[in-house]
């Protein structure tokens, strides 16, 4: 039975984006069902699907998965070859604490910020704490790449898994207008041109 992956909107579920590109990533082929957000059948079709009453879920047999991060970790067991971690011991543990940090973390860029997949929007003046939770995420990149190497991505040459936790807010950072150092804005380029984002743009263009 094929792997399916519940999701919400292209437009609008960035932890659906997140476990997309993971899966995308490691070459594990799903089948997509959407649930539309903000509809007035949107809670209960979600129930349907999963069980905590969120997106996006993976379904594999009888196997139930929610949270992005979970089953991010799912498809790196699956594929243990498919360099979703890095190999190096310390840069897979900051990797993984960079990938908890973002999962748990940064409400306040989250909120002012919302996810979209456009250009040339324009929010409020930035909170203070929103203005740290970017300069931390810079922060986080910089030190990944000097640490890996500089490679492509945050970690080297593979696109890994704390590339698709961080992948939404580069859409975050295009959408305002954040202005990324020269090293980043290479970084960002890069993942915009990663094959698996590229496809989810052309689903989000083609699909409800």
């Amino acid at each position: 039975m094929a792997i399916k992956l519940v999701i919400g909107d292209f437009n609008k579920s960035s932890w659906s984006f997140r476990a997309w590109l993971v899966l995308a990533a490691a070459g594990i082929d799903v089948t997509l069902e959407q649930v539309l957000l903000e509809q007035d059948d949107t809670r209960s079709n979600i129930l349907g699907w999963s069980p905590s009453g969120k997106l996006p879920v993976l379904i594999d047999g009888n196997l139930v998965i929610n949270d992005s991060l979970a089953i991010a970790e799912y498809a790196a067991d699956l594929h243990p070859d498919a360099g979703l971690w890095p190999e190096d011991f310390d840069l897979r543990a900051l990797a993984r604490a960079a990938s908890a940090e973002m999962h748990a973390g940064f409400v306040n860029l989250r909120t002012q910020m919302s996810f979209g997949l456009g250009t040339g929007d324009r929010c409020e003046a930035l909170w203070d704490t929103t203005r740290e939770e970017i300069a931390r995420i810079l922060q986080i990149w910089t030190e990944l790449r000097a640490r890996s190497g500089h490679g492509t991505y945050l970690c080297g040459e593979h696109f890994g898994i704390v590339d698709a936790m961080y992948a939404p807010i580069l859409f975050r950072f295009r959408r305002f207008a954040v202005e990324l150092p020269a090293p980043l804005q290479a970084y960002a380029d890069a993942v915009f041109d990663f094959g698996p984002v590229r496809t989810w743009l052309h689903l989000a263009a083609t699909r409800p």
